[in-house]
């Protein structure tokens, strides 16, 4: 145990539990406060042009083999997806533009089930190739799907194969067949015949609606503690968005042991990024370029009107993400206001410590 806080109001009475932070980057309560500051970062790099959104999904026979190898094969969804992006807005037929692209990784579905794919936010345009000018791709339009798709598929599949011959896959339970060569090019051959899902998603607003956009998807995983219902008698009851009856909001109730397998399957390799950059905006050179976009873009196009966006659209302020979520803000933050009526302060009236620190039980009466 990490220890916590209970906190009352003074003036409704009502009161609050708040737990100190594990850190863990798995964990649905202690991602708030991260969240909040990678976009705080993050706003300072948006650009006054369309945003883009793909999404780059593995098909679902895949799955196994990925829980399997979850290092190996999350890391070529990225350099697969990345390079297709790149590789095809280069090409003058299309773009024929340096792009820059921020990646996140999602491994789950609404149903907790292994649903590996890549989220990808990119500025709709690119540096020419001599980095003098900025080249607009065309409004509401920006590579083409079906293109994207089959190169994306092409670029996994020759990576895949690539890594089998290499014996950098491991294959176990029902997968140990696929360490024979003839049955493993007997299972990848209906792959390379499948139509691989590359979704385009509208073009955002503006940078408002892109940060706002971000925030879902950032420091979130597989589930938040808002869509679990109940814990009652060893079964987890949860909320979760059926997409094939039209998004139709559904409750699921599983076994505590099914749920927590179900959950442990998104826990990613230590030290694995989930949030990657590539092209212009890339790491090394981030600051650098993001300065010479913005002048290339000045130089040839009116920015975008973001105060006519509207201001709800705005990030969440790093108190309104962390409030009942983080406790190690301190006592005097300014976001200890009470969450039921609204004007009352929340006053500390029980610590509970935890193993290795001098701080244990304690009591405010006042």
């Amino acid at each position: 145990m990490l220890g916590g806080r209970a906190k009352k109001c003074d003036r409704c009475g009502h009161i609050v539990c708040v737990y100190n932070s594990c850190r863990n980057r798995h964990c649905p309560k202690c991602q708030g406060a991260a969240r909040a500051a990678w976009l705080q970062a993050r706003e300072q790099e948006v650009l006054d042009v369309e945003y883009f959104h793909v999404v780059f999904t593995l098909p679902h026979e895949l799955a196994p083999l990925a829980l399997q190898n979850r290092r190996t094969v999350y890391g070529m969804l990225f350099r697969a997806a990345s390079e297709t992006l790149l590789t095809l807005a280069r090409e003058p037929k299309h773009l024929g533009a340096k792009i820059g692209c921020l990646a996140l990784l999602h491994t789950w579905g609404q149903n907790l089930l292994a649903h590996p794919h890549l989220h990808c936010v990119i500025p709709g345009g690119g540096m020419s190739p001599d980095g003098k000018r900025w080249i607009h791709c065309r409004d509401g339009f920006f590579l083409p799907v079906r293109i994207l798709s089959r190169m994306f598929r092409g670029k996994f599949l020759a990576m895949l194969s690539r890594a089998f011959e290499q014996n950098e896959l491991g294959f176990h339970g029902q997968l140990a067949e696929l360490n024979h060569p003839k049955a493993w090019e007997g299972w990848l051959e209906p792959l390379r015949n499948k139509e691989w899902v590359v979704y385009a998603k509208p073009p955002f607003g503006g940078p408002r609606r892109v940060l706002k956009y971000l925030a879902r998807y950032t420091h979130r995983v597989a589930i938040s503690n808002r869509r679990i219902l109940s814990t009652d008698n060893g079964t987890v009851t949860f909320t979760w968005k059926d997409y094939s009856s039209g998004n139709t909001k559904r409750t699921m109730a599983l076994d505590a042991h099914e749920f927590l397998r179900r959950f442990l399957l998104h826990v990613l390799p230590s030290r694995f990024t989930r949030i990657r950059y590539y092209g212009f905006l890339a790491n090394r050179n981030r600051a650098d370029n993001i300065r010479l976009v913005r002048q290339l873009i000045r130089e040839q196009t009116t920015p975008l009107d973001c105060d006519a966006l509207d201001e709800t659209l705005q990030p969440e302020p790093l108190e309104a993400v962390t409030f009942g979520v983080d406790a190690d803000a301190g006592d005097d933050a300014d976001f200890d206001i009470c969450p039921e009526c609204k004007q009352g302060r929340l006053i500390v009236i029980l610590r509970v410590g935890y193993p290795g620190k001098h701080q244990t039980w304690s009591f405010d009466s006042s």
